[in-house]
């Protein structure tokens, strides 16, 4: 794509960034919680392109000047200045002008929500469990290294010790942008501890990472949810066991791609605050609603693209901890790490990194750039 082509396409934008920055000071707007939500988000996100923008126009400026320089200045020493200035920026200008059309792709419009994520221990009985339990510890581990806040919503522990399942929320910044390669079957080879003859087990669990609901993306009549409330078990002291902190919502919800009716059951158990675990239960019922309303969405972007890098298919097997290899190795990419350790410890953003350049290379080429 020549340098034209991708100043015209930023040039669209700036008119776009204008507007949005006018309208975002709008009172009608600002009484719109969801148009103005939705309007700052693009405003961020031009405006970072803005920038991206500024630098690529003042390095082909440089380039230009420097050319015009050489051709028509007398003095020696000016003519080697340009001659380093041109040097410089022709050098830089390959990995801006891939800076520029990375910006230009359309960006997923959930890229910046928090999210819910579930893990389920799979095949593999009570070793599934415990990997389901080093997954949640490598997310956390994760979690902590960005800066962003987890916290546990409803947990059901194995026999042994991991997870039969486990439900959290994370919030932070571009949370679903960064986790949502994660939905899908995880694998895992490795001698259980609980295996007395030293065979190796292949187990499994799946991992759903959801784009958190703001109120408004979905229509909740929240005088039909029935709630209920029971006494927590677990960690918290004397409390858990005498007050009826947790509390379970039962809604009935029609799926508008199928017109089916179902129940929708929803715990939460995370705090001792009644209040607070029926917020936040609220919340993940929206999630769970605005999750399946956009199946279909989900399901078009699988169709239209060759890889499954973030459509959120979770019966697909997306990666393989081999513990005899020490490696970790994805299959949507063919990614493959030998540090075993350090990626259970929490260190995946090269994978992430990854997974992302793939992303947004099948994007590039559906937005011809």
């Amino acid at each position: 794509m020549d340098n034209n082509s991708i100043l015209q396409k930023l040039d669209g934008l700036e008119a776009r960034y204008e507007e949005v920055t006018t309208l975002i000071t709008d009172p009608s707007v600002i009484a719109d919680q969801q148009r103005f939500v939705k309007l700052t988000r693009e405003h961020k996100d031009l405006g970072d392109i803005m920038n991206i923008r500024k630098r690529y126009i003042n390095c082909l400026e440089a380039i230009s000047e420097a050319k015009d320089i050489i051709m028509n200045e007398a003095d020696p020493e000016m003519k080697e200045m340009a001659r380093e200035q041109l040097s410089e920026n022709e050098a830089a200008l390959p990995a801006l002008e891939e800076e520029v059309k990375v910006a230009l792709v359309p960006k997923d419009p959930e890229d910046a929500k928090n999210v819910q994520m579930e893990i389920r221990a799979g095949t593999g009985g009570d070793e599934a469990c415990l990997f389901a339990g080093d997954l949640f510890n490598m997310y956390k581990r994760f979690c902590d290294s960005k800066g962003w806040n987890l916290s546990v919503t409803d947990a059901n522990e194995g026999a042994v010790g991991g997870f039969k399942e486990i439900d959290f929320a994370i919030s932070g910044d571009n949370v679903y942008g960064t986790l949502k390669y994660e939905s899908g079957v995880h694998r895992v080879q490795r001698v259980p501890v609980t295996e007395s003859n030293g065979r190796m087990q292949t187990s499994a669990a799946t991992v759903a990472v959801l784009p958190e609901a703001e109120p408004f993306d979905v229509q909740i009549n929240e005088g039909e949810i029935k709630w209920d409330t029971f006494r927590s078990s677990g960690a918290g002291g004397q409390n858990v066991n005498k007050v009826e902190s947790g509390v379970r919502a039962r809604y009935m919800w029609k799926n508008p791609n199928t017109g089916e009716v179902e129940e929708i059951l929803i715990e939460c158990t995370e705090t001792r605050d009644q209040p607070k675990n029926k917020e936040r239960a609220l919340s993940r019922l929206r999630t769970y609603i605005y999750d399946r309303e956009h199946q279909k969405y989900m399901d078009d972007i699988a169709n239209r693209r060759k890889t499954l890098v973030s459509t959120g298919d979770r019966s697909a097997k997306i990666r393989t901890y081999n513990f005899p290899q020490g490696r970790v190795t994805d299959h949507r990419i063919g990614f493959t790490t030998h540090d075993l350790n350090g990626f259970l410890g929490g260190d995946i953003q090269q994978m992430i990194d990854a997974l992302t350049v793939a992303e947004n290379a099948e994007r590039m080429k559906e937005a011809e750039l």
